[in-house]
């Protein structure tokens, strides 16, 4: 089973790519985010041809994450137990929640594509929002891997840290000055691992191997870049990975998402069961 985590930045504009890249990958399912349209405005054909289903999630033209695989999925949902809201200029625990985070089961491995919110500058009411965030889904992800630990459970997307320095490249992103590298994100980041999940990625890749580069000055031909797309897998989901890779080339060529893919194969020893609706209600 090949899983894939990609930021693509507005999927109508990089429709056609991602699903050249999918097939060309055998890819089984990718977690989008910042896919930046409503489900109904979302190019369904292209990924239906090319024999993917979908789960969509999004409110408007930013942020919104999908999943699409070619086994059926199971038991949707569009926010995790305790996910705050954002509201510029209010504050409370009832602002309107983001699309910021979609959860499937596929063929018995459960799934989430996330994209953390930014935190724009240390000190924005968007920073507290994002260690917030992290404090909600570092909760509900010790629930669900202490509850059920033989089911195969990932956390994927854009994470919106580089935890370790090796994972900044950028000249521009400073600890203490800057967002993604300041202590308390990066404590964040750790806190979610030791609640039951594991970056399945790092061991397997090159160290210093980026997933995003900015735009802006030529951060990508500089490789300037950071280290921020990731998946973190329960002890079940890393124990099938068997392989991992990092598609730097996805940044070049013709109108590319600042992200590139993030890739895991697994073998899950042929025990599939895409049914799991009473432990996910």
């Amino acid at each position: 089973m090949r899983i894939a985590t990609w930021n693509v930045n507005s999927i109508r504009t990089r429709v056609g790519r991602v699903v050249d890249w999918m097939v060309r990958e055998d890819v089984d399912v990718l977690a989008m985010q910042e896919i930046k349209c409503k489900p109904e405005q979302f190019p369904h054909e292209a990924f239906e041809q090319a024999g993917y289903e979908l789960a969509i999630h999004g409110l408007n033209q930013w942020n919104g994450v999908a999943i699409a695989s070619r086994s059926p999925i199971h038991d949707v949902e569009h926010e995790f137990p305790g996910m705050p809201g954002f509201l510029k200029g209010h504050e409370g625990p009832d602002l309107p929640r983001e699309a910021r985070a979609i959860g499937a089961t596929v063929d018995g491995v459960r799934l989430w594509s996330l994209y953390v919110p930014n935190g724009r500058a240390l000190g924005d009411p968007h920073y507290t929002y994002k260690l917030d965030w992290y404090a909600a889904l570092t909760e509900y992800t010790r629930a669900q891997t202490s509850a059920h630990p033989e089911v195969p459970f990932a956390l994927m997307g854009d994470f919106n840290v580089a935890p370790l320095d090796v994972d900044n490249g950028d000249p521009t992103v400073i600890v203490g000055q800057t967002t993604h590298v300041s202590p308390a994100e990066r404590e964040a980041f750790f806190t979610l691992e030791n609640a039951g999940v594991s970056d399945v990625v790092r061991a397997r890749v090159p160290e210093g191997l980026f997933t995003y580069w900015d735009y802006k000055q030529l951060r990508f031909p500089r490789n300037e870049g950071m280290r921020i797309d990731f998946i973190l897998g329960s002890e079940a989901f890393a124990e099938a990975v068997t392989s991992a890779s990092i598609h730097r080339d996805e940044r070049k060529g013709d109108a590319p998402s600042d992200h590139v893919p993030v890739l895991v194969e697994l073998d899950l020893g042929g025990d599939d069961d895409g049914d799991l609706p009473m432990i996910f209600g």
